[in-house]
């Protein structure tokens, strides 16, 4: 019997540093949202602390951790992203 892969949400944690614009792009960028949905999203992250990006398989929240890190850094941002079994 074939299983569902195991998902996983992705999520977006606020910091004192990240401007509010990068995270918005973030979310437009590599998340597909609207600019509408990245907003709602970035101020659930700067009012309640995290935000939900969506949710994916293993592989795919890995690798969409890791564009947000190295993006983050390259900026020079410290935003953190992590995942959490649904």
């Amino acid at each position: 019997m074939l299983q569902e892969p195991r998902k996983f949400k992705v999520l977006l944690h606020n910091d004192d540093y990240t401007t509010m614009e990068f995270v918005i792009a973030v979310l437009v960028q590599v998340f597909r949202k609207t600019a509408q949905q990245a907003t709602a999203i970035m101020l659930s992250v700067h009012e309640k602390g995290v935000g939900e990006c969506g949710v994916f398989t293993a592989e795919v929240a890995e690798t969409k951790v890791a564009i947000v890190h190295a993006r983050a850094r390259k900026e020079g941002f410290p935003l953190r992203c992590s995942m959490e079994e649904v």
